[in-house]
């Protein structure tokens, strides 16, 4: 029984400690800056062996290094940004475009399938342009042997 009173002391201690330095600091105007903050900032990249220029009087300076290939680039977010606007699969616009019509296909009129407008219509055309395919690729399959 005196392990489970020594317990909670101990315990106690610590937590006094911690919450006493843990304490809010009272406001001293002497603890403040007396300067006010610049009003110029000039952020900056420098190539290869460019020096970043000094700052002067109210002004902050800061300098990114980038190497010397970099100088006439487009900057790389930019060029990211257009690698994501590319043709799926690195194809043309066209096979782009194809492959955004073969997925809104299911949803239009004519596309033989249950959703959207219409779409029991185009089970005709979906028969005849399978027959076109297999009849291609037999075709294909006969000029190899």
């Amino acid at each position: 029984m005196t392990t489970t009173m020594k317990m909670p002391s101990r315990l106690l201690f610590p937590l006094l400690a911690t919450l006493a330095f843990a304490a809010p600091a009272h406001a001293d105007p002497s603890l403040a800056q007396s300067a006010e903050p610049p009003d110029k900032f000039s952020f900056l990249i420098t190539y290869g062996a460019d020096q970043c220029p000094e700052s002067s009087g109210d002004e902050i300076v800061v300098c990114a290094q980038e190497p010397e290939t970099e100088r006439y680039r487009v900057p790389k977010p930019l060029r990211e940004e257009l690698k994501e606007d590319d043709a799926p699969m690195g194809g043309s616009w066209a096979s782009a475009v194809e492959g955004y019509d073969s997925i809104a296909r299911t949803t239009r009129p004519n596309s033989c399938s249950a959703v959207g407008s219409y779409g029991f219509t185009g089970c005709t055309a979906a028969a005849i342009r399978q027959w076109f395919e297999e009849r291609r690729l037999y075709a294909q399959q006969q000029g190899k042997d």
